[in-house]
């Protein structure tokens, strides 16, 4: 029984962890929720906690994106050519996924988490561009960035927002606010098709998932509530995570290592 609410506890407390990192300073903050569900809350499995991180990052950014659509942040038309074009690549991205060895999957999620930390490291430059219209070759080029966006997303069971939205100001010329709020329907429907994926294989921990998606609704909120406070520092939060993220990055490399020594 014991054991049972410590692992609630530590479910509940890593959902905050990571809603309060995405609330505080947006995109990045989801790649922490498989290390987190594996070596916090516990679970052994690699591809249970990808399947069950991958629900939670989804219903989140469906949370976050309602608050976005209010604000008229979302560019609809190619928020949705971006999700249903990308789900298709996250569909088949997930399939690979459940398909490959956890261990060394983990550790292709180790050099990605290096990735994503250099990118936060880099300063960033406004991306200038004239107002683009929606039109349909847009809509095309929004569609090929979107399918290598969800199969990564799918791969990797992540929201995959540090590439969504870039991708999408390339593609359409449109601001980042802009972007980020398009972007998070993206995110949302790429994880729901890669839970449902692992779903189907019975690769999701439903307990710890609903566990976990309550303490990220409760840190989301406090993450955004700080972030108005802090928006001046945005940059020098971004650092810190980066930095973070490094560490954590190398204890999965450590940890999977093993799966990887054989091939060398």
């Amino acid at each position: 029984m014991n054991d049972i609410v410590t692992q609630a506890l530590t479910a509940i407390g890593s959902g905050g962890l990571v809603g309060f990192t995405l609330g505080l300073i947006g995109g990045g903050g989801s790649i922490l929720a498989t290390p987190l569900l594996l070596y916090v809350v516990g679970i052994s499995q690699p591809h249970i906690a990808i399947g069950t991180g991958a629900l939670a990052v989804s219903v989140n950014a469906y949370a976050n994106f309602v608050g976005h659509a209010r604000k008229g942040h979302v560019w609809w038309r190619c928020a949705f050519v971006f999700a249903a074009t990308g789900t298709v690549g996250a569909l088949a991205g997930s399939t690979l996924g459940k398909a490959f060895d956890g261990q060394k999957l983990l550790f292709l999620f180790g050099l990605l988490m290096l990735v994503v930390a250099g990118l936060m490291l880099r300063p960033r430059t406004a991306i200038v561009s004239n107002v683009v219209k929606t039109d349909g070759l847009t809509c095309w080029k929004t569609a090929a960035v979107a399918i290598a966006a969800g199969a990564a997303s799918g791969f990797f069971g992540i929201g995959g927002g540090f590439l969504i939205v870039p991708g999408l100001m390339l593609a359409t010329g449109m601001p980042m606010i802009n972007a980020v709020g398009s972007s998070l329907l993206a995110v949302g429907t790429f994880g729901l098709a890669t839970a449902i994926n692992y779903a189907a294989s019975d690769l999701i921990d439903w307990a710890i998932a609903a566990e976990f998606i309550s303490g990220g609704v409760i840190g989301g909120f406090g993450g955004m509530l700080l972030a108005t406070r802090l928006s001046t520092r945005r940059n020098l939060l971004n650092r810190i995570f980066a930095v973070l993220i490094i560490g954590v990055a190398f204890y999965v490399l450590y940890k999977s290592s093993a799966a990887i020594l054989p091939l060398w």
